[in-house]
């Protein structure tokens, strides 16, 4: 390497540890953001507490130490996370007017963010593959879905694909020179809002970005739809209506997480993509829609719909007052 190619990298990366961006709450609400940030406190509280309340329960709980409540820990384990990733932020900024964040942090968020976005997509495919074994092959089930097979598709198919897809966003980001507005959109650092900040060609992260989510989250719900057309083919070919009725309300908690996962994402890519003469507010909400409402929804959907779920949570708090 020669001297001025050393002294350039030196420079970019005193650059980047010097550069702060500014976050943006709630556009035009600043003068109310302390009253703005009860109802999102309250949101956090209850994704944090509902999520933490099926993890707790799942474990201790020997009778839910089954395949599809283990794949429901790894869902709500990732929920958590993600309301953890935009939690300091979100509330930093709403309570303490601490809008300022330095390019590495905000690297490191847009990682842990987008890391656990694909991590969700993930475990809802899994999930899908567990209802259709369970309804199409439901014999060899458990000979299917073993402890290390389980183990398996969480640790390979989950968390060391999202870690792969998203590792090389840093470095992209990082290599781009800021010399426009450094004030972020929302309360978070998101890799596109970040990207349209840079003063130079963003096409390779434009591409790179594209194709992450066509071969994760794209991939995943052509996947899932694939998975329930198989699916509903064998619950139409049961002949007791009983039984078909039986065997879709299994699937019924999974369809209302996928839901959940992948309507507000929609939403929010088709603003962001068509929605640009909008008011900001607009694009505000969407995101934190799409962040906060998986966390916030799962943990309630799971338990009103899952008898299992739901005894064992009254169970944990009543004790042995309430019968089974």
């Amino acid at each position: 390497m020669s001297s001025q190619s050393l002294i350039m990298l030196v420079l970019n990366n005193t650059n980047a540890q010097l550069l702060t961006f500014f976050l943006t709450g709630i556009p035009g609400l600043r003068a109310a953001q302390v009253w703005v940030s009860i109802p999102f406190c309250l949101l956090y509280v209850i994704a944090l507490s509902g999520n933490s309340m099926i993890l707790f329960v799942v474990l201790r709980e020997q009778n839910l130490h089954e395949p599809m409540y283990y794949f429901l820990s790894m869902l709500s384990a990732i929920d958590l996370s993600l309301s953890l990733c935009t939690l300091p932020t979100t509330l930093g900024v709403f309570w303490f007017e601490a809008r300022e964040i330095t390019l590495n942090a905000c690297i490191a968020q847009m990682f842990f963010l987008h890391g656990f976005t694909f991590m969700e997509s993930g475990v809802l495919l899994a999930m899908a593959f567990d209802r259709f074994v369970a309804i199409c092959d439901p014999l060899r089930y458990a000979t299917i879905l073993t402890n290390a097979r389980i183990a398996q598709i969480g640790i390979t198919a989950v968390l060391l694909r999202s870690v792969s897809v998203v590792l090389p966003v840093p470095f992209l980001i990082k290599r781009l020179p800021f010399c426009r507005s450094n004030v972020l959109s929302h309360a978070y650092c998101l890799h596109q809002d970040a990207m349209r900040l840079a003063c130079a060609d963003t096409r390779v992260n434009s591409i790179y970005g594209l194709l992450a989510v066509i071969f994760t989250i794209v991939l995943d719900a052509l996947i899932l739809l694939i998975s329930y057309f198989l699916i509903l083919q064998e619950v139409l070919g049961i002949a007791s209506r009983e039984e078909r009725l039986k065997a879709l309300n299994t699937c019924f908690s999974h369809i209302c997480a996928v839901l959940l996962f992948y309507v507000p994402l929609i939403g929010m890519t088709l603003i962001h993509r068509f929605g640009k003469h909008l008011s900001p507010i607009i694009h505000t909400l969407m995101a934190n829609i799409y962040l906060l409402l998986p966390p916030l929804l799962n943990p309630v959907v799971y338990s009103v719909r899952t008898k299992q779920i739901r005894q064992r949570i009254v169970r944990a708090f009543c004790g042995n007052k309430i019968g089974h």
